[in-house]
Formats: structure tokens, C-alpha cells, sequence
């Protein structure tokens, strides 16, 4: 597994430019939208607006080499769910398949978990992104279905799939290892 580090401290918006990054991952990146739909919306600063409201605070994953290589973090539940979060991550195309994404939300699981005092995170990856879904299986998350026409991407309803991993399934792993 690739040696990576996670902070808060660089940017790596640079890697949201590519459009192929932008096509793999539901977090909300400004180019997720069509153009027709970023006019409609009136354009980045309803972008900004819309998204500032409803994301958690980014924490950035680097690279070995110590570069920004993309974001990840936490979207904490409140109420009968405040011991749930979500978990979402994005990193540049020139990361991929390198095993950061594994180390990275490998490492934000385990804080989660034990730090935060979670007892659920879960991800809900598009259905045709086996690499993400590789991803999280790697890291113990279990597939609990598919939500089909669950979102829309680039004007296409398209299907979601919702992982999941508990505190006593973590426990269980960690034991195991």
C-alpha cells in the first residue's frame, strides 16, 4: 500500500479541472455539472453558494511524493444519526491506481471509528465506478444495495450503490489483521 499522509493544509483544486475526474465522482466539483446546467444555475458563484452550504470542511490527501492529490472527508450525521457520517473522496487522475484512495480513506475510516466514536460510515459510489468500489471493499466496506436511478450525472439518471462499515465490523477486522 502506497505511503500517504492527509491535511489541511495544501489545495488540490488543480485536479479538478480534468474532466475525467469530474465524470467518476458525485462530490461537487463545479465541471460535475453540465454547461447548460452551471448556466441555468447562474454559473460558478451559485456553484459556490449551493455547495459551501451543504460540504464539510475538506481535508486534503497527498501523495508520496507529498503533493495535493485530491480530497476527502467526513459528512457527519445529526440526530438519531449523529453517530453515522458519510464518507466522500476525489483525487486527480495522475493519482489513480497508486493506492492513496485505499490508504486515504483507510486512514479517515479509522478516525472515524475510533477517534470520532462513529458506529457507521458509508459511501454511496456510482455503480459504474468499480475503481471507487474497489476502494472501499479494499478498506472492509460492504455493499448493502443498489439505490437505482438514484442520481443524475452529466443529464443521465444513473445507479448508486450504498457501502457501508460499522464499528463492530471494523472491531472484528482489526482483530483479524
Amino acid at each position: 500500500m502506497a505511503r500517504s499522509a492527509i491535511t489541511r493544509h495544501r489545495s488540490p483544486r488543480g485536479h479538478a479541472s480534468n474532466y475525467s475526474v469530474t465524470t467518476v465522482y458525485g462530490c461537487p466539483l463545479p465541471l460535475g455539472w453540465t454547461q447548460s446546467e452551471h448556466e441555468n444555475r447562474g454559473g460558478k458563484r451559485a456553484w459556490q453558494d449551493s455547495n459551501l452550504r451543504h460540504t464539510a470542511p475538506e481535508t486534503v490527501a497527498l501523495s508520496p511524493e507529498l503533493q495535493a492529490a485530491g480530497g476527502i472527508g467526513l459528512q457527519l450525521g445529526s440526530d438519531i444519526e449523529r453517530r453515522s457520517a458519510e464518507i466522500g473522496y476525489w483525487f486527480g487522475e495522475a493519482f489513480w491506481g497508486r493506492g492513496i484512495a485505499t490508504a486515504a480513506v483507510g486512514v479517515l475510516t479509522r478516525y472515524g471509528l475510533e477517534t470520532l466514536d462513529l458506529t457507521r460510515i458509508f459511501a454511496v459510489p456510482f455503480a459504474s465506478s468499480s475503481a471507487s468500489i474497489r476502494v472501499l471493499e479494499k478498506c472492509g466496506y460492504i455493499c448493502e444495495g443498489t439505490m437505482h436511478r438514484s442520481a443524475i450525472k452529466e443529464g443521465a439518471v444513473i445507479d448508486q450503490v450504498l457501502y457501508a462499515l460499522t464499528d463492530e465490523d471494523f472491531a472484528r477486522r482489526s482483530l483479524m489483521a
